[in-house]
């Protein structure tokens, strides 16, 4: 197997409502960073971005219960609004943070809104409506475009139970199946393997965005020579079912 590559792609001006993606990517990529079998890895922001996923805090009228958790914080009382509207339901609030249930499933801080790296202080960024279908549509209009068979994930800065700091994480899944599963196989030692899972798909986000940071402006990264599995995978293959889930 060949050394794995990790490659920033820069050049991507800021994503406005209505833009193309693939148009952004294949542009900044040009005529031969791109290869058949690479991952793309493209964070949220520029999917919500080009899909119109930013709301205007000016708009938003804050409910009690989003007016009385701000005081309490010193937050922006419309901006947790936005977050209760976004999540279908509450895990935990507490010291200004909001754990809660996406209506995709997913269980992270404020429901996924973000004000960072959108331009304005009264603008918000959600998380895309359907992020699986925000994957195939990129892929698919990639492969049209350049002509090459490669995979697609959108990732997100997630927090982890246990441990400290974010990293990031596969939202959004095309062309690829996001876990790899080593149940029934031995390791060299020869004993079985029986709850060995891996979350590629995370691994991959995780490793893209290594070269994308969070203030040097690369919002897309290139995974090279990692032999996923191809399939109709989704990002929320990677999803735990609620009675499986101790956090809940």
């Amino acid at each position: 197997m060949k050394g794995l590559e990790i490659l920033p792609v820069g050049g991507i001006p800021e994503v406005r409502p209505g833009d193309d993606p693939s148009a952004l990517i294949a542009r900044a990529a040009g005529d031969d960073l791109l290869k058949t079998g690479d991952v793309v890895v493209v964070t949220h922001k520029v999917v919500s971005k080009a899909e119109g996923r930013l709301v205007d805090l000016g708009t938003v009228e804050p409910s009690a219960l989003a007016k009385g958790f701000a005081a309490r914080y010193d937050k922006d009382p419309r901006q947790i609004e936005v977050v209760l509207r976004e999540s279908k339901r509450i895990v935990r609030m507490g010291r200004g943070i909001i754990i809660s249930e996406t209506h995709h499933g997913f269980v992270c801080a404020n429901a996924g809104v973000d004000a960072s790296n959108v331009p304005g202080d009264e603008t918000v960024c959600l998380l895309p409506l359907d992020p699986d279908a925000s994957a195939r549509r990129l892929r698919d209009a990639l492969r049209n475009r350049l002509g090459l068979d490669l995979a697609v994930v959108v990732s997100d800065s997630f927090g982890r139970p246990w441990r400290e700091g974010i990293t990031n994480v596969a939202i959004g899944v095309a062309g690829m199946q996001p876990l790899a599963d080593y149940r029934g196989d031995r390791d060299p030692h020869g004993y079985p393997l029986t709850a060995s899972v891996l979350a590629v798909a995370d691994e991959l986000a995780s490793a893209a965005e290594l070269v994308m940071g969070k203030t040097i402006g690369v919002p897309v990264a290139v995974v090279r020579n990692y032999p996923y599995e191809k399939g109709p995978g989704t990002g929320r293959d990677l999803l735990m079912e609620p009675e499986r889930d101790l956090f809940r």
